[in-house]
């Protein structure tokens, strides 16, 4: 972010008072007591476990430049320093992203979608990168106040911003994307996610088309031509779009796709791409990202020699060796989609290699009153992608067990509701050589088994 007058930020988040110290520049923005450094200004937040106006002391003795507070704090308190109020600090800190965003000459990408968003913006981070000056946003900041601090994050000389919307309850998508104002808004795909919140696919794809209302003048909208409920929610709200699919027809195809056990190849405009990333999931996501690297200039050659050389996301199908056995750590979050990408590369990998197939299973959230119905469903998954051990948390999964074990009565289960629980008996389930994949929605914290096992594994035994 370049320096700021507090008089000039004043004016723009619309401050109703200033305290003493108004002569002084913001060189950055916090809303973390803990990481606040000289020359910030602090954005006292209000949430369910902290509040930041009982932490202004803090801030101010590292040298914190102001504060923006929505609560009554005498200036008495703080000499020197400066208090701007507000009615709401998150409002007033989208409205300083906005303008900052405006203000500033580079293009912005942003992605939004039921999976796939982070691995898309990495690939195409990765690839554009090597031509321009590129921002990210840091892991998933996709939500009030994670997407405007990874605009305010951005330095004024770099040339292109790739940002993530995420949303859970209708409106969410329009006030973000009106705060980014995206150059490139993709929509990567809608399945059935946050249902608690929506109610339905269809529902969940007007939302995330919403991205379209926030587009700079002149601006795209990319959406994914191979999710029906998206193509036919564009079509009926009368959108202007691109599309991209791994089918028939579209303005970006993926041809010739070939699905290896760790690696994928596909063909973009007659050129071959190799992604050393598993599964038919992965191929989407590069797809998309192609989109947005060709409407910046990349060439489909110069996409597919930087995209060989592309890491995995951590959390996301990433692929690690402890010991002899593999583990697949997919525990950042589950859908009924991503169970399914992550139960073929699953099936695909230990098919390649005959070896022991073990599905560690957390519970998929928000899916309000499909979830039993939904859990069911990925039971009949399991059972027909040859799992041979099926370990699960939670009282969700324990009903994908059961479905399992009725599409496939010689499927093993092993059912846990504690995670300490099943981490004490991960010694006497694994065995060697075994290829787990370890998945569920974010409420399990499934990353604490996938550390178990290193240490089970890693260490000496």
């Amino acid at each position: 972010m370049k320096k700021l007058s507090i008089e000039n930020l004043a004016k723009i988040i619309k401050a109703s008072h200033r305290a003493s110290g108004t002569s002084y520049d913001v060189a950055d923005i916090s809303t973390d007591s803990r990481t606040a450094k000289p020359g910030d200004c602090f954005f006292a937040i209000s949430g369910d476990n902290f509040d930041g106006h009982n932490f202004l002391a803090d801030i101010f003795a590292k040298g914190a430049a102001c504060a923006v507070v929505s609560k009554d704090i005498s200036a008495d308190k703080f000499p020197g320093k400066a208090i701007l109020k507000v009615s709401d600090t998150i409002k007033a800190l989208g409205d300083l992203a906005r303008w900052y965003r405006l203000d500033c000459k580079f293009k912005v990408v942003a992605i939004t979608g039921s999976a796939g968003k982070t691995t898309t913006r990495q690939i195409a981070h990765h690839v554009l990168s090597r031509h321009f000056k590129v921002f990210q946003s840091p892991k998933s900041f996709n939500n009030f106040i994670g997407l405007p601090l990874t605009l305010l994050g951005a330095e004024p000389n770099q040339q292109i911003i790739i940002v993530e919307l995420g949303t859970n309850h209708p409106g969410e998508i329009e006030y973000l994307t009106r705060i980014a104002s995206p150059d490139i808004a993709l929509v990567t795909n809608v399945y059935p996610a946050h249902l608690a919140g929506f109610g339905s696919v269809e529902k969940i794809a007007e939302e995330k088309l919403a991205i379209s209302k926030g587009l700079a003048p002149a601006g795209t909208l990319i959406i994914n031509a191979d999710c029906t409920p998206l193509y036919d929610s564009a079509r009926r709200a009368g959108l202007t779009f691109k599309t991209f699919s791994c089918g028939e027809s579209a303005d970006y195809l993926a041809r010739d796709i070939f699905i290896g056990p760790l690696t994928s190849v596909f063909t973009i405009n007659g050129v071959s791409v190799e992604i050393p990333l598993p599964g038919r999931g992965n191929v989407e996501n590069a797809l998309a990202a192609w989109t947005i690297c060709s409407n910046l200039g990349i060439t489909a050659e110069q996409f597919a020699n930087v995209l060989k050389t592309i890491s995995p996301v951590s959390m996301r199908t990433e692929m690690l060796q402890f010991g002899s056995i593999t583990v697949i750590s997919d525990c950042y979050n589950a859908n009924p989609a991503s169970m399914k990408n992550a139960l073929d590369i699953l099936a695909n990998l230990a098919g390649s290699q005959k070896r022991r197939a073990v599905f560690i299973c957390g519970d998929m959230a928000e899916l309000g009153d499909s979830e039993q119905f939904l859990h069911r469903q990925l039971g009949e998954q399991i059972a027909n992608a040859r799992v041979n051990l099926l370990i699960t948390l939670g009282n969700l999964a324990a009903l994908a067990a059961d479905a399992a074990k009725t599409q496939k009565p010689d499927t093993q289960t092993r059912c846990f509701a504690d995670q300490t629980d099943l981490c004490n008996n991960l010694q006497l389930m694994i065995k060697d050589s075994d290829i787990i994949l370890v998945k569920g929605s974010r409420i399990n914290k499934l990353e604490l088994v996938v550390d178990k096992l290193k240490k089970l594994f890693s260490e000496p035994r």
